[in-house]
């Protein structure tokens, strides 16, 4: 499989640079050690397991450390806990920077023991799945979110071009965005997807909490991936699986630690009592969403109620990965009042908000429109920026003189 260059590489090599401990987190089966492979070639890395004491690195930490001497890589970092400290001790001597790189496939445990014990030490990089530019291949310095969030005005008076054509929309839908299901043959990504969620399960879930019934615990992950792009409640989802609400969000928040789900809360502004506040959910990779719900092939999208959801979440999980390489990333809410109006994403950075619309069409119009303009009608004191409508459409287009639509693969 040939390497295919991630977007975060340049920001991963910056931050070595400047800083003792650089901790790149995410799911399993990102990429992560891959990435620092290629960009630390020569450095020397050590993998943990689960199971066997690697190194005899939790028996003795600073011994192992003695005998691995920095630049060095500590692959799944929450198989040897014991290291973070030893780690400190030895930062806290002298702060060089570049000394240690660290993985780790869950936020719980030692990821927040890391973070607690390395404040001021260390700063920390997620990892997510391949991005579009990253499977066109076509990964450059800039992109168009950062031309969004700079200059808006300018963004849409001058838009960018569309990525190489690739896959269909269906087709990367139901693919994913993990950098092994992007090569592998249609044939075999339902054995990936289905070896994927069983392996999190043994490895990562079991680890993290003593989950009584593991039949229960899929079904649960199941009806998450059903309920993706949707606000987040956690009475239904105990209702319809017959456990607590508390039992419900514990398990929502195994799947957030295990970077399997994210959410975007609800924007607020000055009404409160008019706007739900209910997060809303989604989960990390569509391709395992479809494998959840039984879809058995790209052609079955077309049609299926599923389909705009997961486009959505596709949409601003791709919002996310790019958002990951900027020095200051924008926050991410969803809108919606209780008269029914809503906006899919509100980006938010420097007191200015960037209304995002999505939509699984190939011909936007100025009723996509209608969540931006209540939004504007709402908030007329907020700065609010020219507002898009992402969707497959084949070309840039202004639906009226503030608003425009777009295609999703843009450069």
């Amino acid at each position: 499989m040939n390497y295919k260059a991630r977007i975060v590489t340049e920001k991963l090599r910056q931050m070595v640079e400047r800083f003792a401990v650089v901790v790149v987190s995410g799911a399993r089966r990102v990429g992560k050690s891959t990435l620092l492979e290629h960009a630390f070639d020569g450095w020397q890395a050590v993998v943990f397991d689960p199971v066997v004491d690697v190194g005899n690195a939790r028996q003795d930490p600073d011994l192992f450390l003695d005998n691995h001497p920095a630049p060095l890589i500590l692959d799944e970092i929450q198989y040897a806990p014991e290291l973070v400290a030893a780690i400190k001790r030895r930062v806290d001597r002298t702060r060089q920077p570049g000394q240690y790189v660290l993985t780790g496939s869950q936020q719980w445990s030692v990821l927040k023991s890391a973070s607690e014990s390395l404040a001021g030490r260390a700063v920390f990089l997620d990892l997510e799945g391949f991005c579009l530019a990253e499977i066109a291949e076509a990964t450059t310095d800039g992109h168009w979110l950062k031309r969004y969030l700079d200059d808006p005005d300018d963004f849409v008076a001058d838009p960018p071009e569309r990525l190489p054509a690739g896959k269909t929309v269906y087709e990367q839908l139901w693919r994913g965005f993990m950098p092994e299901a992007d090569s592998l043959e249609l044939d075999w990504l339902g054995e990936f997807h289905r070896a994927y969620l069983r392996t999190y399960i043994e490895r990562d879930v079991r680890l993290l909490s003593d989950v009584s019934d593991w039949q229960q615990f899929g079904r649960f992950v199941q009806l998450v991936a059903a309920l993706t792009a949707q606000e987040i409640n956690y009475s239904q989802l105990g209702r319809e699986l017959g456990v607590t609400q508390h039992t419900a969000q514990r398990w929502l928040a195994m799947l957030t630690a295990t970077f399997q789900w994210f959410a975007a809360p609800a924007y607020h502004g000055n009404t409160i009592k008019r706007i739900s506040s209910r997060p809303k959910g989604y989960i990390a990779d569509t391709g395992l969403a479809c494998s959840l719900q039984m879809i058995s092939r790209p052609q079955m999208l077309g049609g299926h109620p599923m389909a705009g959801a997961l486009f959505e979440t596709a949409v601003v999980a791709e919002i996310r990965k790019l958002s990951g390489t900027l020095a200051t990333p924008p926050s991410l809410h969803h809108w919606r009042s209780h008269g029914g109006a809503e906006v899919d994403l509100l980006l938010e950075r420097d007191g200015r908000f960037y209304p995002i619309e999505v939509k699984l069409g190939s011909r936007p119009s100025k009723g996509d429109l209608r969540g931006i303009k209540a939004l504007r009608s709402t908030y007329q004191k907020l700065n609010i920026a020219p507002g898009l409508v992402i969707c497959p459409t084949e070309r840039f287009m202004r639906l009226d003189d503030t608003e425009c639509a777009f295609p999703w693969d843009t450069r």
